[in-house]
């Protein structure tokens, strides 16, 4: 498989599950997402449903990929 490949079969998107709110709120990574060619949708696979709290996506940046773990509470809006 080329790197091509391979970086176009990574998700674009986390999906999380979001509990509480402000700086005590809990975020838990349930999935991730793929936006199609045309950037109008996107397809979703969840790992878990969350049945309470509230799902956020939020785009996979290149810093996240270099630390391998996406900390999306310290993230830019990542209590909103």
């Amino acid at each position: 498989m080329s790197k091509k490949q391979s970086e176009s079969n990574r998700p674009t998107h986390a999906i999380w599950q979001v509990q509480g709110e402000g700086e005590k709120a809990r975020w838990s990574r349930v999935g991730a997402a793929w936006l199609h060619g045309d950037k109008k949708g996107a397809n979703l696979k969840f790992d878990s449903i969350p049945l309470n709290g509230r799902v956020v996506v939020r785009e996979i940046t290149e810093q996240d990929n270099a630390s391998g773990e996406y900390n999306a509470a310290a993230g830019e809006g990542g209590a909103q």
